[in-house]
């Protein structure tokens, strides 16, 4: 399990991994949903267009490589944390769909599609 980069570590507060490095980190309570932190971080990161983009958790474990567990927008951040089958694990910002045209994302959001080269150009 990924136990020092734990989903919670500070209650009311989710940690989001970036695919750069960086970590945000975001305050909620009982109405906050999944679709709060998008926004927020689309604002963060000067994004016009996250259709493309979601929350992930990241897990792993012995007998499996790593999954993840897409999050729907409508998603209330506190029942997703404290569903003890998430312990452990890791929220990530994440492209979800691959655009049909990348270079059209290029040309619409040049930051979304630094995003999604930062994310893809790991690959192997």
């Amino acid at each position: 399990m990924l136990k020092k980069e734990a989903l919670l570590l500070i209650p009311n507060v989710l940690k989001v991994f970036l695919e750069n490095g960086q970590i945000k980190s975001f305050t909620f309570d009982g109405r906050t949903t999944v679709k709060d932190v998008m926004v927020t971080l689309q604002d963060r990161l000067s994004l016009r267009h996250i259709e493309h983009f979601a929350l992930v958790l990241e897990y792993s474990s012995p007998e499996q490589s790593h999954r993840f567990l897409l999050l729907q927008d409508k998603q209330p951040l506190a029942h997703v944390v404290q569903r003890t089958h998430y312990h452990g694990m890791r929220c990530l910002f994440r492209v979800s769909f691959f655009p049909k045209d990348p270079v059209e994302l290029l040309r619409r959001d040049p930051a979304a599609f630094e995003y999604l080269y930062i994310q893809v150009g790991d690959l192997p």
